[in-house]
């Protein structure tokens, strides 16, 4: 997938301000501060033309960037974020839920999971609402790089065990440092949107 134009067209909290082009799009979903961004990034092959910050909350609004004037890349706020108000995480589940369960041209969502942890509550949760709602995903354990290579295996192993992932669901582990996965996201990501 070579990038060759990326353009952040909108941030948009409501249907009626999504983009009415029709282009596929990919969600990218995730904890605060698991790396949507960094992942962004990579793919788009620009260094922080998605915004990462070191405080978590930072996106509160569906941001569309749109790819080579084919697909979008949606980035979604992240969940399971405690330093904001109840209201207002209410007010983000509604309009994340309202995206990945109305928007026509959605084909598919990167559920990203830090990958040196054990999945969380919230990406347990996240992954039975996906399920629930047939959303086909592709599961990004990120930050590899702060593993030793050793562990990557075996990390795999538990993180595809707890989040009950099927044989035929995948898997890939990432790393923003070292482009570790880059290839097999983008293979993913042309399967989903070419379709």
């Amino acid at each position: 997938m070579k990038v060759t134009d990326v353009d952040l067209v909108m941030s948009a909290v409501d249907p009626k301000q999504y983009p009415t082009t029709g282009y596929p799009e990919i969600g990218f979903l995730g904890r605060s501060n698991v790396g949507k961004s960094s992942l962004t990034n990579v793919l788009i092959n620009r260094r922080d033309y998605a915004h990462t910050s070191g405080q978590p909350g930072k996106t509160q609004t569906l941001n569309f960037y749109e790819i080579n004037h084919a697909l979008y890349f949606v980035d979604v706020p992240g969940y399971g974020y405690a330093k904001v108000s109840k209201t207002e995480r209410e007010k983000w589940a509604t309009m994340i839920e309202t995206y990945l369960t109305q928007r026509e041209t959605l084909r598919g969502v990167i559920n990203l999971i830090d990958g040196r942890h054990q999945p969380s509550d919230y990406d347990l949760q996240m992954r039975d609402w996906l399920d629930y709602y047939h959303i086909p995903v592709l599961y990004v354990a990120t930050k590899v790089d702060k593993l030793a290579k050793s562990k990557v295996p075996q990390q795999q192993q538990m993180l595809r065990r707890e989040l009950e992932l099927e044989d035929d669901e995948p898997l890939v582990m990432f790393s923003a440092k070292t482009k570790l996965g880059k290839d097999q996201i983008e293979a993913w990501i042309e399967q989903q949107t070419q379709a």
